[in-house]
């Protein structure tokens, strides 16, 4: 039994018109068969202006997820790699040549040197110190460019208050298809951070960070070539990288002098300092000799060896770096 009644206050004969929509819009889509004369997208021979915005608005939408989706790869990168956080995005390059075979006899599988290809973007993130530029990498990175598909990046740490305009942009103009990362084969992230050493992360998963200009020039040179088969002779050759990064980079002016004398007489027996052929030596005496101010004053040998590595034109970032 209720508790108390209450009188209806509204007769039941009372009829109300609902709508069927809460809005109306011109159809904008052709009928099916006849896509190209539909009478609402398009008006007097042009397409309706409705929907050119609402293409515009699409692609927008598309580019901005694209955008999206390389942010959070991005930061995927920063939480796997701690020490690689970020605070200001300089600029992104690809670059795509045609490799330079007349320099590197052997060719370098990038599934085999870094594991397969699983879809993601496979980054190698180097950690520069601004006052110390590492002109090798610079000369490795042009060279990877002519080899690879590289998307390229450069970066300021929030450890490093100014960096000057030469090293922002030492990698290159920023791409317009860089947020589309599945177009590129290897991604080359720098760091202008203040470090002691230069580091490079890879895989932190899989591998420790690698110190030193001199071992991060050996990790990239392989991706471009193997080193020699020959033990004595991949032995002479990282006995000329050492030499050029502890001696003629950090060494006194009496050790800088010792080892041009021993270049030029290395030089004089071979056209290259391993031998016949172009190797990672070069490239790391190459870039020591002309940053510690002494190309000038070498002797003969040197400055033919010198005009040598010029003409192979690998070089050109780290001289103009220098000018």
């Amino acid at each position: 039994m209720p508790m108390y009644q209450v009188k209806p206050i509204s007769g039941s004969h009372i009829k109300t018109d609902l709508p069927t929509c809460m809005y109306k819009l011109p159809n904008i889509h052709a009928p099916q068969g006849n896509c190209c004369t539909s009478e609402h997208a398009i008006q007097n021979g042009e397409v309706d202006p409705a929907v050119k915005a609402l293409e515009a608005r699409q692609d927008e939408i598309m580019k901005k997820l694209y955008n999206l989706k390389a942010a959070v790869e991005g930061l995927a990168k920063t939480v796997t790699t701690p020490d690689a956080d970020l605070d200001l995005t300089v600029s992104s390059s690809l670059c795509s040549h045609s490799p330079s075979s007349t320099t590197f006899k052997g060719l370098s599988d990038l599934d085999t040197l870094l594991g397969k290809d699983l879809g993601a973007l496979r980054d190698i993130v180097i950690n520069a110190n601004p006052a110390q530029p590492p002109l090798t990498l610079l000369v490795l990175h042009s060279v990877l460019c002519q080899r690879y598909r590289v998307l390229s990046t450069v970066h300021v740490h929030s450890s490093v208050t100014s960096v000057p305009p030469q090293l922002l942009s030492c990698l290159g103009p920023r791409h317009a298809d860089s947020y589309a990362r599945q177009m590129f084969q290897l991604g080359f992230t720098l760091i202008w951070k203040d470090v002691p050493k230069l580091q490079m992360k890879f895989s932190v998963q899989n591998m420790c960070p690698i110190e030193g200009e001199a071992n991060v020039a050996r990790f990239l040179y392989k991706l471009l070539s193997p080193y020699p088969s020959d033990p004595a002779l991949a032995t002479l050759v990282d006995s000329w990288v050492d030499t050029a990064f502890f001696q003629l980079a950090e060494g006194s002016a009496k050790e800088r002098a010792t080892v041009l004398r021993a270049l030029n007489s290395a030089l004089g027996r071979s056209p290259w300092l391993a031998g016949p052929e172009f190797s990672l030596a070069d490239i790391a005496c190459y870039c020591c000799v002309l940053q510690s101010g002494s190309a000038s004053s070498t002797p003969t040998n040197v400055q033919r060896w010198i005009k040598s590595c010029e003409n192979l034109g690998h070089f050109s970032p780290a001289k103009l770096f220098l000018q």
